[in-house]
C-alpha cells in the first residue's frame, strides 16, 4: 500500500517535442514502452524495473533512462512511494542535439544504461526541471524564460550524449534485426488501431501458428500483440493530445471505446491522465 496518496504532474515545455512528468507513487507499472527518450532523476525511495539490459534497481539520486521502444516496467523497492521527475524527448529533438554535438547523419542514438550514477548529470537535469517549471509559471511568452530552458536543456544533453550514449546505424525501416514475419504482424496492427485483426488472421498472414506468433512477437518487441497494440494506441493518442486534439476525438481516432477507456490506459501505462497532458 502507498505510504501517501499518489500525486502526479505533467509539465509543458517551449518545444512540442518535449514534456516533463513529476510522479510520487507506489504504483506498479506493467511492461510498456514509449515512442520517446525518457531521462529523469529518482528523488526519493527507489524502484526495480525491467529494461533492455535486464532487471535494474534505482535509488534516490540516480539518473534513469529509456530509449524509444525499450520495454520496461517499474515497482517500488520497498512497497512505499517513490518520487521521480522525468523529461521525454521525441527522437527528432534528440537527433537535433546530437547533430550539434557532432553525431554523423544516418545514425540513431541509444542511451546505454537504464540507471546512471552521475551526480553532475542529475544536477543538470534538476536545473532543467526547475527552469521548465519557472517558464510555465511565468507564461509561455516570456522570452528570457525560454532562453533559460534552452540553455538548461543543452547543459543536460551534453553530458548525457557524450558520456552515456552510443550511435546506432539507421536502417530503412528500423527492423534490421526483427523477424520479418513478426514485423509484418506488427505493421498490420499499427495500420488497424480501431479495428485490429484477430490473432488467427495475424498468424495466418505471418505464416505462423497463433502460439508461434505470440512467442516470437514477445521475443521481438518485449510484449505480446495485444499489449503492444494498447501501448501504440496510447502513444498515438498522446501525440494527438499534445498537438491540441480534443480528448474524445483522440480516443475515437486511436481505437479506444471512449474517453474513459483512454484515460484508464494512460494512467495504467504512463502514470498520468490525458487531461493532465492537455492542460
Amino acid at each position: 500500500m502507498p505510504d501517501a496518496p499518489e500525486t502526479r504532474r505533467v509539465t509543458r515545455s517551449p518545444w512540442p517535442g518535449l514534456y516533463g512528468t513529476w510522479i510520487d507513487s507506489a504504483r506498479h507499472y506493467p511492461r510498456h514502452w514509449h515512442g520517446t527518450y525518457g531521462i529523469g532523476v529518482v528523488e526519493r525511495g527507489g524502484q526495480r524495473s525491467a529494461s533492455g539490459r535486464g532487471p535494474v534497481e534505482a535509488v534516490a539520486g540516480d539518473v534513469i533512462t529509456t530509449n524509444p521502444g525499450e520495454v520496461h516496467d517499474g515497482r517500488p523497492l520497498d512497497g512505499q512511494n517513490r518520487r521521480w521527475h522525468m523529461v521525454y524527448l521525441e527522437p527528432a529533438l534528440m537527433d537535433e542535439w546530437a547533430a550539434e554535438l557532432g553525431a554523423p547523419a544516418g545514425h540513431g542514438l541509444a542511451l546505454v544504461r537504464p540507471v546512471i550514477a552521475d551526480t553532475a548529470l542529475a544536477a543538470s537535469l534538476r536545473r532543467l526541471f526547475a527552469r521548465l517549471d519557472a517558464w510555465q509559471a511565468q507564461g509561455a511568452s516570456d522570452a528570457a524564460a525560454v532562453l533559460a530552458c534552452e540553455e538548461a536543456l543543452a547543459q543536460a544533453c551534453a553530458p548525457l550524449l557524450t558520456r552515456h550514449a552510443t550511435l546506432l546505424p539507421r536502417t530503412g525501416d528500423g527492423e534490421a534485426e526483427a523477424d520479418r514475419q513478426v514485423a509484418r504482424a506488427r505493421e498490420r496492427l499499427a495500420d488497424s488501431l480501431a479495428q485490429p485483426p484477430t490473432l488467427a488472421a495475424l498468424a495466418a498472414e505471418a505464416g505462423l501458428s497463433r502460439f508461434q506468433l505470440i512467442r516470437r512477437f514477445r521475443q521481438a518487441y518485449g510484449v505480446p500483440p495485444h499489449a503492444w497494440l494498447v501501448q501504440l494506441r496510447v502513444e498515438r493518442a498522446r501525440g494527438l493530445v499534445a498537438r491540441g486534439a480534443g480528448l474524445a476525438g483522440a480516443a475515437a481516432t486511436c481505437g479506444f471505446a471512449d474517453q474513459s477507456h483512454m484515460t484508464r490506459a494512460f494512467v495504467h501505462l504512463l502514470g498520468f491522465t490525458p487531461g493532465a497532458l492537455q492542460r
